[in-house]
């Protein structure tokens, strides 16, 4: 009989490790990714200076590549070279086989739903996105489309011709699971192009 609270004691002593080490885990994710968008701005500013593909730490397998402001949503992110795991934990990323962010044709950005791109489900239609370039040009859009993709079966159109956003992240937003076959995705126009859209429609 001794041995039943001892045995208890330790059972909720293991549970309790285990969730403080589950808490520990979910707020480092978090606290990487604002620290690294501290670290990325710095690396923005040289960027803008002049500098390129600057690191923004020493051992950086990547760089910034363009600043992305939502205004209605508070959103102040930089964009990372390559739309890769390790980089996303870090910031949004730009798929290179995309067009550059704020140039003519379809520029693909990804991020995670629970860090820098958990605003995605906030956004609406007519919402508007700002891209800065390393030449400090700004290149405005507006949201013309959401939709939610199987990434098995589901593709993207690339525009050669206008300028637009895609961004995509995993869905749904509040899943448990990690991973996952669904994508949300968000498109966006070039504010001056989807003007002329709007005036010839009318």
């Amino acid at each position: 009989m001794s041995r039943t609270p001892s045995v208890l004691a330790l059972l909720i002593a293991c549970l309790l490790a285990i969730g403080i080490w589950q808490i520990g885990e979910g707020s480092w994710i978090y606290a990487k990714a604002k620290l690294a968008q501290y670290l990325l701005q710095r690396a923005w500013s040289r960027t803008l200076a002049g500098e390129t593909t600057v690191k923004p730490w020493p051992w950086a397998d990547t760089w910034p590549v363009a600043r992305l402001t939502v205004p209605s949503k508070k959103v102040d992110l930089i964009l990372l070279n390559g739309a890769y795991g390790r980089t996303l934990a870090f910031g949004p990323g730009y798929a290179e086989s995309s067009a550059q962010p704020g140039s003519v044709g379809t520029t693909i950005l990804t991020g995670h739903r629970d860090t820098h791109f958990r605003f995605l489900k906030e956004l609406t239609r007519e919402d508007e996105l700002v891209i800065e370039t390393t030449r400090g040009n700004t290149v405005r859009y507006i949201v013309s489309a959401r939709r939610i993709v199987d990434s098995r079966s589901g593709t993207i159109a690339l525009d050669h011709r206008q300028s637009k956003l895609v961004l995509i992240t995993c869905y749904p937003f509040d899943s448990i699971m990690s991973g996952g076959p669904l994508r949300y995705i968000v498109v966006a126009d070039q504010i001056d192009a989807a003007q002329n859209i709007w005036a010839s429609v009318k």
